[in-house]
């Protein structure tokens, strides 16, 4: 693999306020000062780490994922951009993401986290109905919503995503587009509308709540909602991304075109380009045992994807994406000839799966995006 393809750099800051009862994401309550400056002070040894394992590889991209990363103070987020500022070469046009939640007990100063380095803020809104927030466990109310925005406006933030949700309880057609309205209203660059799922070791896994819309209602939603933030200036990229021109997330765009990210903080993960073929590893998930981990210099364990597993991951990630991917992306990220592809295309075009368009990109068909777990499920080993 004689090109690398495009680097970005992920970490990771686990605490919440409190957990939400839809979240499986490796977070976690409370997180009190001394913990939070032991955990940067092994961030801040894990980036030195990851930075002298690369080569001098430029990062097109770091993301602050969370948890909820503006529980960290701006000071303590500027020492972890600093760091990386001073370990790794970044692109001119670096886009540099960090989550924040709206409500104020959870946020710092959007100008500090501006003059720290952050140049794109992703706010959790979820929904703009009091009553549905309560029902997530959200810690926000409606108003801190565009408060939040604002607020980040006016600390010279001019590239904003809002995360909402759609098949919420009780939610029909004609309140998730009030929802999008109202995100709408406060001009974010960027929208992530995801369906609401209700993944396993969640609390509404274990009691699903009441009212859930049945999957004709949820498409009907999820049709009408495309429909809308298109006719409001925001393409559809991604199952779940929409932006206005030029404001795609370059980080997750990455993940799905299967580019290497490098994995720091507990629980991250990543996957990184060699000579000698893809690998992927992780950190160890639980705080405590990330922070021992790091302090007493153990090496992550990387294990080098086979040619099965390289088809599978390329395809469960290059699927999601409304342009489509070409063959030489496929050949050029994988390493892997295009008529390996091409075998395992050929039952979904005649199924009505899959299809290419005049650009001789392939994509999922209408029917195929309907089902698109099934279509990628295609691609297991």
């Amino acid at each position: 693999m004689p090109t690398p393809p495009p680097l970005s750099l992920y970490v990771h800051l686990p605490w919440c306020v409190r957990k939400c009862p839809y979240c499986d994401f490796n977070s976690y309550s409370g997180g009190d000062a001394a913990a939070r400056h032991r955990y940067l002070d092994a961030l801040i040894l894990d980036l030195r780490k990851e930075a002298a394992a690369i080569s001098g590889r430029q990062l097109a991209s770091v993301f602050l994922g969370g948890g909820t990363p503006s529980l960290f103070t701006p000071a303590e987020i500027g020492k972890i951009l600093d760091e990386t500022a001073h370990r790794y070469s970044l692109a001119d046009d670096i886009e540099i993401t960090m989550e924040a939640n709206p409500g104020t007990v959870e946020c710092g100063d959007p100008k500090g986290y501006r003059e720290a380095g952050v140049n794109r803020l992703s706010i959790g809104a979820q929904s703009f109905d009091a009553a549905t927030l309560t029902l997530l466990g959200r810690v926000h109310g409606v108003g801190d919503i565009g408060r939040a925005v604002r607020d980040a406006r006016d600390a010279g933030f001019d590239n904003i995503n809002l995360d909402l949700m759609y098949a919420l309880p009780g939610q029909d057609v004609a309140a998730a587009m009030g929802d999008i309205e109202a995100a709408v209203q406060l001009e974010p660059e960027h929208l992530s509308w995801y369906h609401l799922t209700l993944e396993p070791n969640t609390v509404f896994h274990a009691r699903p709540p009441a009212g859930l819309p049945g999957e004709d209602v949820s498409y009907e939603i999820q049709q009408q909602g495309e429909a809308l933030l298109a006719g409001l200036g925001y393409a559809r990229y991604e199952v779940s991304a929409y932006a206005r021109d030029g404001r795609r997330c370059r980080h997750n765009l990455n993940y799905w075109s299967f580019g290497d990210y490098l994995a720091v903080g507990a629980g991250a993960h990543g996957k990184v380009s060699t000579s000698a073929g893809v690998f992927r590893y992780a950190k160890p998930a639980n705080p405590q045992q990330y922070m021992k981990s790091i302090e007493a210099g153990e090496e992550a364990a990387r294990t080098t994807i086979s040619d099965d597993d390289l088809l599978f991951e390329f395809m469960l990630n290059a699927l999601r994406l409304s342009d489509g991917f070409g063959e030489t992306l496929f050949t050029s990220r994988t390493g892997l000839p295009a008529g390996s592809l091409r075998r395992r295309l050929e039952p979904l075009v005649e199924r009505g799966l899959m299809a290419q368009n005049a650009a001789r990109k392939w994509l999922p068909t209408t029917t195929g995006h309907r089902f698109l777990n099934d279509l990628q499920a295609h691609f297991l080993p």
